[in-house]
């Protein structure tokens, strides 16, 4: 087999990690999993100096018990 040299185009990656694009992924990941969640979660976004963000957080006592509890947010996201 012949030996490949592979070189990473940094910049490339970084505009795609802050596309709108990610941002929808990112968004609609976040979106169901918090589907999954019940009442006192929400999901905070924002665009970091390399790549879009997006969190799922419990904002209310309850749901912070909840997820204390029983790991709920992990749960949700699949993990």
């Amino acid at each position: 087999m012949a030996k490949m040299k592979f070189e990473l185009n940094r910049d490339g990656v970084r505009d795609l990690l802050r596309s709108h694009e990610m941002e929808t992924v990112c968004l609609d990941y976040a979106n169901s999993a918090l589907g999954r969640l019940g009442a006192g979660y929400e999901v905070n976004t924002h665009l970091g100096p390399n790549r879009f963000n997006a969190e799922v957080c419990a904002v209310t006592y309850a749901a912070k018990k909840d997820n204390l509890k029983n790991n709920s947010i992990l749960k949700a996201l699949g993990g």
